[in-house]
């Protein structure tokens, strides 16, 4: 159910959220207030995030700013790539699952991405930073401007993904549902501001939701999922055929006060 009233939000057992715009600006770390408000809330009660980046990247926005306190991270829950790979904190960062493609499916996705790009007519910007297309073993992601982009210029790499993303979202819809006319048997997304991301069929955020019923024991009306892109065709939209509670953040600066609620604040 979409929550547009924080009033009417009743108690949950688990809070789940979206990494990039969501808890973070895209590719970047959470920032201080931000960490505050985790760190909060994982005092109370038990936090997953599920992100279509790579756990590499989890580690950079989120888990590195949060300190090394156990108590608290244990009350953690990491799904990167999609809910590809699941990740939880035993005297360290453990890997629970990790569903990776194989190597001829990786392959056949990515001449797929050159395949739509030259149907379209599409072409790269003059200057990428990084790989445009990246092999992530249990997803394969299209990034517009390159997966590097943010690391290597910081706020002015954030900006150019917005620009990006303003002029340019047709064109990744259009790039996401043709890779899905070609990849029936893959599950295929418009994600973050400039990616498309593919995984295994049947994986999908929805899927992060049943395995948090499967591995951490939380029932999904004991949920509530918190993201900013719960539209058709966006990453988070899967979650809403679980029947979750849900609440749509247009940044993260919307989520601050959605945390703030939960705490009573």
């Amino acid at each position: 159910m979409n929550i547009t009233n924080l009033k009417k939000l009743k108690p949950k057992s688990l809070i789940v959220f979206d990494l990039d715009g969501t808890l973070a600006p895209t590719k970047a770390p959470i920032d201080k207030e931000m960490k505050q408000l985790v760190l909060a809330l994982l005092a109370e009660k038990p936090v997953a995030v599920i992100g279509g980046g790579k756990y590499d990247l989890f580690k950079h926005q989120l888990v590195s700013q949060l300190g090394n306190s156990s108590a608290l991270l244990k009350n953690l829950f990491l799904f990167p790539t999609t809910s590809t790979a699941f990740y939880r904190f035993n005297k360290g960062w453990k890997k629970v699952y990790s569903h990776e493609l194989s190597r001829t499916d990786r392959s056949r996705i990515i001449k797929t991405f050159e395949r739509v790009f030259q149907e379209i007519g599409y072409e790269h910007p003059k200057k990428t930073y990084g790989s445009v297309i990246e092999d992530r073993g249990t997803q394969v992601t299209f990034s517009a401007l390159g997966q590097d982009i943010v690391t290597k210029l910081g706020k002015k790499g954030i900006a150019l993904k917005e620009e990006w993303r303003h002029a340019h979202t047709p064109t990744k819809m259009k790039i996401a549902k043709l890779m899905g006319k070609y990849l029936p048997d893959m599950a295929v997304r418009a994600a973050g501001h400039t990616s498309v991301d593919v995984t295994k069929k049947g994986i999908d955020k929805a899927y992060g939701l049943g395995q948090i019923e499967k591995q951490i024991g939380v029932k999904v009306t004991d949920i509530v999922f918190i993201g900013d892109a719960i539209f058709p065709g966006g990453n988070d939209y899967a979650v809403v055929k679980t029947g979750v509670d849900y609440i749509k953040v247009e940044d993260p600066e919307g989520t601050k006060k959605v945390i703030r609620h939960i705490l009573g604040k």
